[in-house]
């Protein structure tokens, strides 16, 4: 019996990209008759055609199954959705976008078959801008630097997990999720694979700078209390400075020396230890603000459709008759 790999694809606006992506799926399949493939979308209520085109797909094609959300729920959640819904031997993730490419999979299905749990795909080379991938190395080496967890840097969602991966990540459920730290966090034995990261050949990018921030924010509040312990540590170091010039101060008064100061000198240290203050507030704030998300323990998503493309519906019921 062939082995069932699911290929999850995150999709939101995506109407101008699929038809390229679909074409060289379709090439997979061909060129890779081992394997029974199918390709589960995730359409993170997107607000163009998106949908429908998968909806026409799916009819054509027994490996296209989709799963709709009732609205836009984001990248990461999208992810943790199709985890939750992929019955796969071995389960791939990968952007709609095209810049991935799926001619790597073969590969990646290669070192599965030798053993390893999860085949992580790094980029010699980033497509996104020169800003864009500093900032993004800068901040997975932070993170790397300030948890116990080691953090694969240079490297997105395309991957390939086992089966026992994917039954690890369904146990998280929480709310703000950084996925490329939890597929770092759950460990096992991991390979890696070089991949030339494309240009988009269609649609634009849906990631601005602001979603790249709350995403590092959410990766920092999540993974590591560095922020609290740095706010902690800068605040002694204001104490320490404040303790010292005290001292000289009062030496100055005894001694009877000139002292300098005034009005703009009190004006700038108030001002100083305030903005301090408000930083170490707001540090706390995001803490505080992800603990209250979580202890409502709503959902992650919703799902307003879903279908299962006939080719994993029928290696799942020879799965089951075995």
């Amino acid at each position: 019996m062939k082995k069932l790999i699911t290929i999850i694809i995150p999709a939101y606006n995506e109407e101008k990209s699929l038809p390229f992506l679909l074409r060289r799926l379709k090439n997979l399949i061909e060129t890779n008759r081992d394997y029974t493939f199918e390709f589960l979308f995730v359409n993170d209520g997107s607000k163009d055609k998106t949908l429908s085109i998968l909806q026409q797909v799916s009819d054509a094609s027994p490996h296209i199954s989709y799963l709709s959300f009732s609205r836009n729920f984001g990248k990461e959640i999208a992810v943790a959705a199709g985890i939750d819904y992929a019955d796969g031997d071995a389960v791939v993730i990968m952007d709609a976008d095209g810049q991935e490419p799926p001619e790597l999979i073969p590969e990646m299905i290669k070192w599965w078959a030798k053993g390893y749990d999860d085949v992580y795909a790094r980029r010699k080379t980033y497509s996104g801008g020169r800003f864009n991938h500093f900032t993004s190395r800068l901040y997975y080496r932070i993170l790397q630097k300030t948890t116990r967890v080691p953090i694969q840097v240079d490297t997105g969602d395309f991957r390939l997990f086992s089966r026992r991966c994917i039954l690890a990540l369904r146990q998280f459920r929480e709310v703000e999720r950084q996925n490329k730290a939890l597929f770092s966090w759950i460990g096992y034995e991991k390979k890696e694979l070089f991949f030339e990261h494309e240009k988009r050949r269609a649609g634009s990018t849906k990631w601005n700078f602001w979603k790249r921030l709350n995403l590092a924010i959410d990766g920092f509040t999540s993974f590591t209390t560095a922020p609290l312990r740095f706010a902690t540590l800068f605040g002694m170091l204001v104490s320490l400075a404040t303790f010292i010039y005290i001292i000289i101060v009062l030496v100055q008064a005894a001694m009877g020396l000139p002292r300098t100061g005034g009005f703009n000198t009190l004006l700038v240290v108030v001002l100083f230890l305030g903005g301090i203050q408000l930083i170490g507030l707001g540090i706390i704030g995001e803490y505080i603000g992800r603990i209250f998300a979580e202890t409502k323990h709503r959902p992650l998503y919703l799902v307003e459709e879903f279908h299962r493309a006939k080719a994993a519906k029928n290696a799942l019921e020879e799965s089951d008759k075995k």
